[in-house]
C-alpha cells in the first residue's frame, strides 16, 4: 500500500536544491532536516539536470564550437609542417 504524499512547494524544492549545490549539505543531511525523502530530492536535482537550454545558448556554443576547431585545425596543420621540416633537417 503506497503512502499518499503531500505537495511540497517551489520554494522548498529551491531551498534544499540550493543547500546541496551551493552549501554542500548531504542529500540525506537536507532530507532529514526537511523531512523528505532521499529519492524525492534526488527526482528534483534530476529534473532540474535536465532543463532546457536556450536558443540563444545553443547557438552561442555552436559558434564557439566551430572556433575551437578551427583552431585546433590551424594548430594540426602547423604541427605537420614542423615535423616535416624537422624531417627533412635530418637527411
Amino acid at each position: 500500500m503506497s503512502k499518499k504524499g503531500y505537495k511540497i512547494s517551489a520554494e522548498i524544492k529551491e531551498e534544499v536544491i540550493n543547500k546541496i549545490k551551493h552549501e554542500g549539505l548531504s542529500v540525506s543531511d537536507t532530507a532529514n532536516q526537511y523531512g523528505i525523502s532521499s529519492r524525492t530530492i534526488y527526482d528534483w536535482l534530476g529534473t532540474k539536470a535536465t532543463g532546457t537550454v536556450s536558443l540563444l545558448e545553443h547557438n552561442k556554443l555552436k559558434k564557439e564550437n566551430e572556433q575551437l576547431k578551427q583552431i585546433i585545425g590551424d594548430l594540426t596543420i602547423k604541427m605537420s609542417i614542423e615535423a616535416k621540416k624537422g624531417l627533412s633537417k635530418g637527411w
